[in-house]
């Protein structure tokens, strides 16, 4: 149930919330909105697994040191990786979705990333007492 709310607000958001940013236009139906946010949760999975993959290697590398700017690199950055995600997905589906610079790509990403905190926030169970 929580893949289907947020696969369909993050389908929502392709068709009416993204177009109002200067700059991201959509181009197709409700059905290509489904597939874009499938392929966005795809790219943004690519994303942060390179991230970690990234942070796992210079931190092994370096013997832990990197962790002293890889942790405020994180804290600061989080947010950079929904608007990456983004922008590959404009960059691989351009007949459905085009990005004109980052600035757009980085509001749609914050955009992108509360869509996700608000889904996992309504779809979180509560805990059973026994």
């Amino acid at each position: 149930m929580r893949l289907v709310i947020n696969l369909f607000l993050t389908a929502s958001t392709f068709v009416f919330i993204l177009p109002l940013i200067q700059g991201i236009d959509f181009h197709g139906n409700f059905l290509s909105a489904i597939i874009l946010a499938l392929f966005f949760g795809l790219m943004l999975w690519v994303v942060d697994l390179v991230a970690v993959a990234i942070s796992a290697m210079l931190t092994i590398s370096s013997l832990g040191i990197a962790l002293l700017w890889l942790i405020p690199l994180w804290i600061l950055g989080f947010w950079l990786l929904p608007a990456v995600a983004l922008k590959l997905v404009a960059e691989l589906l351009p007949n459905y979705l085009t990005i004109t610079g980052w600035l757009p790509a980085i509001l749609g990403g914050v955009v992108m990333l509360f869509i996700g905190i608000l889904t996992s926030s309504l779809t979180k169970r509560p805990v059973e007492t026994v």
